[in-house]
């Protein structure tokens, strides 16, 4: 404890990094506010006894923090620019005109940022379009139409910039990725309310609260085996060759490779869910085939059927993923360029099916490690733990936000070490996601 204390007294004393956290507070507690104030012309009362969200909207809803079922003037979040980006990744893969805009430094990330915010304009109106159309109901609505869509459009998409512009604020002046933050942040608000019917639903009769400390305790190590998941690295040992020029001597230390076991991020899961609702959509636009045993059951999280084809596809995305987001070849070629090598491996073609090899070994159990975080809240709706709470048992969001918390506090860790104060641990360092790792999470968070 008089560690902790100690710690917060040396962050307090950097006048930068006092100002960047207190600045990120004050970004996210607009935010909160903003989530909370309904679009106008909405009866907020008539909102508050619909059914809540459930399946793709309620994780949504999830992500923005219960903006969405209130119908708030940021109720899509930073949703959309998130869709954009995984857009624009996904066509500096596929397209050689994006694959030049990445190589060429600031400028072609500036073109890029330019060209993922005209695009989140476009899924913004487009969702608010839908939004309005489906979730808003005509009892809800206390103006005419078409004033009240054309409004509510406009105002769901100034919504969506505003807060873009507020994660942005928050990485260049704040601690942290600031699109992160306010993804976590919705996150988080939604834990208390999950816990408080939790335990009012133990309480009256369902078990008790030995159960509930159980669920707790279960929860804790769910969250220590996805640390291990994210912070896992095999390191491959990188020998430079010694050079001398004048009177000193470059080189001749041994580095690492650090290459994760989680490359891919929360990426698959992302991509599977996509796969996953596609039954639910169906159903929705063909009524006829809701009475289909085989659609009821892929659009039913808590199935067996839904849970091993949903890890299947986890498991297949995260090879996909990992094999168009880590380049051995380059990698190789890069080594080879700095004169480094592995110690027993040749350079050049064979130093690059070496860090083939090595990649594909790790990157099985950690697909199938992924897989088991992302059905398990499905198991926990099963041991009878209720859906909103049993979201936190993994998933998407479980990843998020250990990702985004790990991120954060590295970076706090590096402004104390660069002043000459410890660290937040007295052994070791806390280790943020490597550039390849945070690059697929940033993407889907």
């Amino acid at each position: 404890m008089k560690k902790l204390f100690t710690t917060l007294s040396n962050i307090w004393k950097i006048q930068d990094l006092r100002e960047r956290i207190l600045f990120t507070l004050l970004c996210l507690l607009v935010y909160r506010i903003g989530s909370f104030i309904v679009l106008p012309g909405v009866d907020a009362n008539v909102l508050h006894n619909q059914k809540a969200t459930q399946g793709l909207l309620g994780l949504l809803n999830m992500f923005a923090g219960g903006s969405f079922s209130r119908a708030s003037i940021f109720a899509l979040g930073v949703m959309p620019y998130i869709s954009a980006s995984i857009v624009v990744q996904l066509l500096g893969i596929a397209v050689p005109t994006f694959q030049k805009m990445q190589k060429e430094g600031e400028s072609g990330r500036k073109k890029l940022n330019q060209i993922t915010r005209y695009l989140t304009v476009i899924i913004t109106v487009l969702q608010g379009a839908a939004y309005v159309r489906s979730q808003i109901t005509p009892e809800a609505k206390m103006m005419a139409e078409p004033i009240f869509t054309i409004s509510s459009m406009l105002i769901l998409t100034a919504g969506t910039m505003f807060v873009m512009w507020l994660g942005e604020k928050i990485t260049d002046k704040g601690i942290g990725n600031g699109i992160s933050l306010i993804i976590m942040v919705g996150i988080i608000a939604q834990l208390p309310a999950g816990m408080i019917q939790e335990f009012a639903s133990r309480m009256e009769g369902n078990g008790g609260l030995i159960p509930f400390i159980v669920e707790l305790a279960a929860l804790f190590f769910v969250v220590i085996f996805t640390i291990l998941i994210v912070q896992g690295v095999r390191k491959i040992p990188v020998q430079y060759a010694k050079k001398i020029v004048g009177n000193k001597q470059y080189g001749g230390v041994r580095q690492y490779i650090p290459l994760k076991v989680n490359a891919a991020g929360v990426m698959p899961i992302i991509f599977a869910q996509a796969i996953m609702f596609i039954p639910a959509t169906v159903g929705q636009f063909f009524p006829g085939a809701q009475g289909s045993t085989l659609l009821a059951t892929l659009s039913n999280y808590t199935s067996w059927q839904y849970s091993l084809t949903f890890a299947i596809l986890i498991i297949l995305f995260t090879f996909f993923y990992t094999a168009i987001t880590v380049n051995p070849v380059q990698m190789s070629d890069d080594m080879k360029k700095n004169g480094g090598f592995i110690p027993g491996v040749k350079p050049g073609k064979t130093t690059g099916d070496y860090i083939d090899s090595v990649i594909s070994k790790i990157t099985l159990p950690g697909s199938i490690f992924l897989a088991i975080i992302a059905i398990l809240p499905s198991f926990a709706s099963k041991l009878g733990v209720n859906s909103q709470f049993a979201h936190f048992y993994g998933g998407t969001s479980l990843l998020i936000l250990v990702g985004v918390v790990l991120d954060t506090l590295q970076q706090i860790e590096s402004h104390l070490l660069m002043r000459h104060y410890d660290g937040l641990m007295k052994t070791g360092r806390v280790r943020g996601r490597t550039p390849v790792a945070a690059d697929a999470a940033g993407s889907g968070i």
